[in-house]
């Protein structure tokens, strides 16, 4: 046997970057093959390496390469894949039983999740929650509370927003491709309004947030009707469109106008939320107390899970039988969903994030002041990201991200895109990712731009 076989994933991993063979290698080959002939081709691929394990900052393939990891898996193992408290946690709840199904026998590590989400979450109010499996689940039974406690049905979203790929929250996303292409025709009753997009307001960042707010009320006052609204949904930070920060000001005033006008404001925390931005959750920065929070990939250290978080009052709305589904909330999951929070409350993981961003945005900033095609760099804590433009205006180059990704891919750095226009490199580190293989991460990617 190995040294390589004998090695377990999680903490215990070595934590170095490790190229041995090309990237992909010949055993991530073979197994890229087996997939294109039985896995559907509409399921997409990042990096072509297959993983073998991962823990702390790094993510190993079957090739023995090892990868720093800057994706963790697009925001869930925040807490580190394999995460002491979240194995021991699950493999305790694995022993006893993996499922009743709550809606026949509940079960303890339902109520804890939903007891912690209350205690976490913003706001001091009662509150309550239901558990589902992802993130566009969350997404979608929010605007189904917010509707039955409204009795409204028109829902207002925002450019270069991403809610999920069901029929719904395929109508709440903004961008097209790869989401949304072919796919309709989709749900009724949804409406986009214009989002503080700092870097691209035509009349400048400093106008952004008033006028952004301005605009998009105006449009919701004339256009749909505030009394018809039943809910108004924002990720706080925009995920998938390129990772915006909206202009300081922006998420308070459209909150205040929903509030108003009794329409129900929900913080879809799904990749920003559990310390990723600094804070528990990333409506905090401006102290938004949101009606109903969304949550899901970080939440349970890799296994599938999400919530709706909110006011008791809103969340009881529904009829009893209304919310659930089979596997929602199911108790392995839960247990991680446990030790996950255990994790991020004993190693002080918002510091963690914060501590990210203090070392990354510097390094991030100085890069972009050296490069012509770097245009802006944004975001909070360990939610960072890069905007890549042509050289003399602000051009999305979508072409140069790809290469970068691929280039970073080749020399041992897992990156991901993002962007409305693809032209977003976007940085998500494990929390718990030591600071030498951070800033060796960086290292790859300043050598990647200069590169190009």
């Amino acid at each position: 046997m190995t040294a390589m076989t004998e090695l377990s994933g999680g903490p215990a991993l070595p934590q170095e970057r490790r190229v041995v063979t090309a990237v992909p290698g010949p055993k991530s080959q073979e197994l890229m093959a087996r997939k294109q002939a039985t896995v559907a081709a509409g399921i997409g691929t990042v990096m072509p390496v297959f993983a073998r394990r991962a823990g702390g900052g790094v993510l190993e393939d079957v090739d023995g390469n090892s990868f720093i990891d800057f994706g963790s898996g697009i925001a869930v193992t925040s807490v580190g894949n394999s995460a002491e408290a979240v194995v021991r946690r699950a493999t305790e709840q694995l022993n006893d039983y993996t499922h009743t199904c709550v809606m026949v026998t509940p079960y303890e590590p339902y109520v804890e999740v939903c007891e912690e989400l209350a205690a976490l979450t913003p706001g001091d109010h009662a509150k309550k929650s239901a558990l589902f499996n992802s993130g566009a689940e969350a997404v979608e039974n929010a605007v189904k509370i917010a509707r039955a406690y409204t009795k409204r049905q028109a829902v207002v979203v925002f450019d270069h927003g991403y809610h999920g790929r069901t029929n719904l929250t395929m109508a709440l996303t903004s961008k097209n491709m790869p989401y949304k292409h072919s796919f309709g025709p989709f749900a009724p009753e949804v409406y986009r309004v214009p989002v503080a997009y700092p870097y691209r307001w035509l009349t400048g960042p400093d106008n952004c947030a008033e006028e952004a707010a301005a605009e998009a009320i105006d449009r919701i006052t004339k256009q749909i009707g505030a009394e018809n609204v039943a809910a108004i949904v924002i990720e706080p930070v925009l995920g998938e469109g390129g990772f915006i920060v909206p202009a300081r000001g922006f998420l308070p005033r459209i909150a205040d106008f929903a509030r108003e006008h009794g329409i129900v404001f929900v913080a879809d925390e799904i990749q920003s939320g559990f310390c990723r931005t600094g804070q528990w959750f990333a409506c905090e920065d401006e102290g938004i107390v949101p009606d109903l929070i969304t949550t899901a990939k970080g939440i349970a250290g890799g296994l599938p899970l999400a919530a709706v978080t909110g006011r008791a009052d809103i969340m009881d709305a529904a009829h009893s039988g209304g919310l659930g589904g089979t596997y929602g909330g199911n108790p392995v999951a839960c247990a991680a969903a446990l030790g996950a929070i255990e994790t991020m409350r004993e190693q002080d993981l918002p510091a963690k994030a914060r501590r990210i961003e203090e070392i990354m945005k510097p390094r991030l900033e100085k890069i972009a002041a050296g490069s012509e095609i770097v245009g802006d760099v944004r975001g909070r804590g360990a939610m960072l990201a890069i905007e890549l433009v042509k050289p003399g205006g602000k051009e999305p180059n979508p072409e140069a991200t790809a290469a970068l990704a691929k280039a970073c891919h080749q020399q041992g750095l897992l990156v991901l895109t993002t962007g409305t226009y693809g032209n977003v490199v976007r940085f998500l580190p494990p929390l718990v990712i030591g600071e030498e293989l951070l800033n060796e991460g960086l290292d790859v990617l300043e050598d990647a731009i200069s590169g190009l």
